[in-house]
């Protein structure tokens, strides 16, 4: 069953974390000096927040992250089959996970990661899709990573 990821730039980190708990009634399941994260059921989503300094605060980007990787196929197998252009990121660490993932664009120019998580890392990582901007005009220019 997939899950909707959305990932917060944070100016202040320990005051997004406090905001966050309380409207999600929850705790963070990930919770470092530089990002949290809630993996909630109801509403059934990914939520990270993370300092990513050198970026203005907001939306960094949003997801779909899925439980396997034919799954993760399908999904990009979809928005290639309606023409959109996907770029491939296998092996990442990102986040403080190791997963596979694909990244789009939309026509709004809103960055989509869609990814399947395999393991949990110690590190954050330092994974960055490095994107071709004339391969795929929908490419992610942010710094975008995490899942």
């Amino acid at each position: 069953m997939k899950r909707l990821h959305i990932h917060v730039r944070a100016a202040d980190l320990l005051a997004s974390k406090q905001f966050y708990t309380a409207l999600f009634g929850a705790a963070p399941i990930v919770s470092k000096p530089d990002y949290v994260k809630w993996m909630l059921d109801d509403p059934r989503i990914n939520f990270a927040v993370s300092s990513m300094e050198g970026n203005a605060p907001g939306i960094d980007h949003l997801g779909i992250q899925v439980e396997s990787d034919d799954e993760l196929s399908e999904v990009n197998d979809s928005l290639r089959a309606a023409e959109q252009s996907t770029v491939a990121e296998p092996g990442a660490h990102c986040c403080y996970a190791n997963g596979n993932k694909h990244w789009a664009r939309d026509p709004q120019g809103v960055v989509w990661e869609m990814f399947h998580t395999m393991s949990a890392a110690t590190t954050y990582g330092d994974t960055r899709v490095e994107l071709d901007a004339a391969a795929m005009d929908a490419a992610p220019k942010s710094d975008a990573c995490c899942g």
